[in-house]
């Protein structure tokens, strides 16, 4: 059976704004939105930054947004944590951890 990794436990900092502040917020789009995936679009592209293959409107839907330090909530505006990766690449990037434990094991036949 595999072993998964601990992670980082964050804490969270305390909001003191209003629930009426944070309903107006969301409603406008702001940083609570989680609309990361548009504005990662349109800053990096519509292309797989691993295997470099081309997207277009009638295939965007297999790009996907990876976060690179791994943390889906980390999502600053300039889109620094962000990498757009195909399905294929996207897949490959987080099964990487579990071929290597696998290997490293020693428990295979």
């Amino acid at each position: 059976m595999r072993q998964r990794r601990p992670f980082k436990v964050e804490k969270k900092k305390s909001d003191t704004r209003s629930v009426t502040d944070i309903v107006k917020e969301l409603k406008q789009g702001g940083p609570l939105s989680g609309d990361y995936r548009k504005q990662s679009l349109k800053i990096h592209g519509l292309i797989c930054a691993k295997c470099g293959r081309e997207f277009d409107l009638s295939n965007q839907h297999l790009l996907t947004v990876h976060h690179k330090d791994g943390n889906r909530g980390n999502n600053p505006p300039d889109g620094s944590n962000w990498e757009n990766l195909c399905v294929y690449c996207h897949d490959d990037e987080h099964s990487r951890g579990l071929l290597g434990d696998y290997f490293s094991s020693g428990k295979r036949k």
